[in-house]
């Protein structure tokens, strides 16, 4: 399966874990690129000394490609994180937020490619322009911080914006190879898919967190600022409910992601095993959790999706013309 993706970035699925914060760490990273898809590194939620170390552990494990993640709208971490990249082996930086223009520049001086995660077509082309070299256009139906377009409006619209120039990403609710297959006939060149890879062995996490995904339908998240202070789609429960009645009492990010920390109920980034209190707790989540019933390691993911993408488009080809 061959896009402009796949043949950008030297792999062999067009298949990219999102960089989650708190749960996209070596292990998962390099076990998604061995497959042959590309691993996404959630730094956002690392502490500084964390990020060079798990970047020497996923090259223990693989050789391949993988891309690091990181949240540019926090005070300095960029500049403190950038030259880890770099000197960190990776072949991609994506940045939630927006990259800066001097920090796409030096990237590409150290053959870094640069991705930009977009909620809105006015954010691709702006990305497009300042020298990004792909970008994720990302549904209100992702799990995490998101926007307020769907996904099947965005992605269409995102390339014919800026397709033509750069490979485009689909991301949110997409989670088997029915997304992929989906994507590929909007026009996009790859998915961008977390919440699925959450529910796997291989994927960090605290006590509850894979159980409640399991246990989720496709109607229980709720776009929130009641963790971060920023929109963020989660698991609904009772601390996003007391926001909900409470609107006043929200901070503005990034103090209200300080204050759901202070509180006991934001633990992303903590070990697997960490004991929260589930009907409280931060899980980040997108729409397509419903389909979610088992945990799948994560290579078995990555292969499921492309033979599954395949079969849908090798029927799809098999239609009559009229």
């Amino acid at each position: 399966m061959r896009t402009r993706l796949t043949e950008m970035f030297g792999i062999e699925f067009p298949v990219m874990l999102a960089g989650m914060g708190g749960v996209s760490y070596h292990e998962l990273v390099a076990a998604v690129s061995e497959a042959g898809g590309i691993g996404t590194l959630g730094a956002s939620t690392m502490r500084e000394h964390e990020l060079p170390e798990e970047m020497r552990l996923v090259r223990e494990r693989t050789q391949k490609p993988f891309g690091v993640d990181l949240l540019t709208a926090l005070p300095d971490q960029v500049d403190k994180g950038i030259r880890t990249v770099i000197d960190g082996g990776a072949s991609i930086f994506v940045a939630g937020l927006g990259v800066p223009r001097e920090v796409i520049d030096l990237l590409h001086k150290n053959n870094v490619l640069v991705g930009s995660m977009c909620g809105k077509v006015k954010h691709a082309v702006a990305a497009v322009a300042s020298g990004c070299d792909f970008v994720v256009a990302q549904g209100t139906e992702a799990g995490g911080h998101t926007g307020t377009v769907a996904t099947m409006a965005l992605v269409p619209q995102v390339v014919d914006a800026v397709g033509e120039q750069v490979p485009v990403v689909a991301a949110g609710g997409l989670y088997d190879g029915r997304g992929l297959a989906a994507a590929l006939a909007l026009g996009a060149d790859g998915v961008w898919i977390g919440t699925r890879f959450i529910a796997t062995p291989e994927a960090r996490a605290v006590n509850g967190y894979k159980d409640m995904l399991l246990a989720t339908s496709e109607d229980g998240t709720t776009i929130s600022r009641a963790y971060t202070g920023k929109t963020c789609r989660v698991v609904a429960n009772e601390w996003t409910r007391h926001y909900e009645k409470n609107p006043a009492d929200l901070k503005p990010f990034p103090q209200q992601a300080i204050a759901s920390m202070q509180a006991g109920v934001n633990h992303l980034g903590y070990p697997t095993g960490t004991e929260v209190d589930a009907a409280r707790e931060f899980y980040p989540a997108g729409q397509g959790v419903g389909a979610i019933n088992e945990l799948v390691p994560a290579a078995e993911l990555v292969r499921r999706i492309v033979h599954e993408a395949e079969t849908v488009l090798s029927r799809i080809g098999k239609l009559p013309a009229r």
